[in-house]
């Protein structure tokens, strides 16, 4: 994106990209997360974190703190600032902002479906959905009992209708159902917002095509790796790879034959940046997780987003390191309230 466009872009979006990178220089440095692990209780916790840009965000909490209010709290406040910026989009960063929400959406759905099938009541379930991904019709869910009742009774109205479409079916709604459709959801959403981005060009197709692609090839990784063991079969697996990363086509046609993780761990052996990932985890004491190297990785690329001007990269990858942030924060109040702190520094560091 050079010259002219540039330009234009400073006209819609500049203060908004100007405003999410002043965001993005309040996240956690090391230094904070140092701090934190020291902490003996919520309450130091909570000082600490008043220090940094939380401020006073836990002021009208009553004592004793828990870590669902602290996780709650922390939402809340990424979720404020989202708004401010979608309030203020204008096209096509307003779609492209919502396109951030979609997969959000997509997890509340699952959950509820997950909790009404386990018959808790939907007033329950609510409240741990994700604020990002809140929709008038959730509260409806729980009257579906197919994937075809889902689609009609909920979906239909939603901006995830159309990624639904290959998940229609009449067969009943169980656990290993409700997988298949959040993994053919993601699929179909990852693939829909990768068009976009590319068709949107500039730095911000370069930007955002190499973290979707991540994305997606992770998702292939995970879902190869969870199916061993399962009834799932190579076919059906193969169905739930999506096709935008650097897998396609061979890396995915190499994954649907796999039958271990040795097997796995060879098709990564043929792409450098996942060879690296792969060879650095494992699942003895005080190895790192594959989720964890995948998580180091997606941190990685969403610091580099904002090496780059004049795209909407940026604000996709904010949500995603404050995402992080809050996972690590929410690990290491767990940790303190459960005196635990033998883990308390498996955290990741963002910047």
């Amino acid at each position: 994106m050079t010259g002219l466009s540039e330009l234009y872009f400073n006209i819609d979006s500049g203060y908004l990209e100007g405003l999410v990178r002043g965001f993005k220089g309040g996240i956690l440095k090391q230094n904070d997360y140092l701090n934190l692990v020291q902490c003996e209780t919520l309450d130091d916790l909570k000082l600490h974190l008043q220090s940094t840009d939380y401020g006073n965000f836990l002021a009208n909490e009553p004592s004793p703190l828990t870590v669902s209010v602290i996780d709650d709290k922390l939402k809340e406040k990424l979720v404020v600032e989202f708004q401010h910026i979608r309030n203020h989009a204008v096209e096509p960063l307003s779609t492209f902002l919502d396109y951030i929400t979609y997969s959000y959406m997509i997890d509340n759905i699952i959950l509820l479906i997950t909790g009404t099938l386990h018959s808790r009541p939907i007033t329950e379930l609510i409240p741990k959905c994700h604020p990002l991904g809140s929709f008038e019709e959730m509260e409806a869910i729980h009257i579906a009992g197919t994937p075809a009742e889902l689609y009609n009774a909920v979906l239909v109205d939603t901006p995830l209708a159309p990624f639904f479409v290959d998940c229609i079916s009449e067969q009943d709604l169980d656990e290993m159902n409700i997988e298949i459709i959040r993994n053919t959801l993601y699929k179909a959403y990852l693939e829909d917002f990768h068009v976009y981005c590319s068709e949107l060009g500039g730095a911000t197709a370069e930007v955002m095509c190499e973290i979707l692609a991540f994305e997606a090839d992770r998702r292939a990784f995970i879902i190869t790796i969870n199916s061993f063991g399962t009834e799932l079969t190579k076919d059906d697996r193969a169905k739930l790879y999506p096709r935008c990363g650097k897998l396609h086509p061979d890396g995915l046609a190499a994954l649907a034959r796999a039958d271990e993780y040795e097997q796995v761990r060879a098709v990564a052996e043929f792409y450098a940046e996942y060879k690296q990932l792969f060879d650095g985890a494992g699942n003895n004491p005080g190895d790192k997780t594959l989720e964890d190297k995948f998580f180091e990785h997606e941190v990685k690329l969403n610091v580099n987003a904002f090496m780059q001007q004049f795209h909407f990269g940026v604000f996709y990858s904010y949500v995603k390191l404050k995402e992080q942030e809050v996972r690590n924060i929410v690990w290491i109040a767990e940790c303190v309230a459960q005196r635990h702190r033998a883990k308390i520094d498996s955290y990741i560091p963002i910047l």
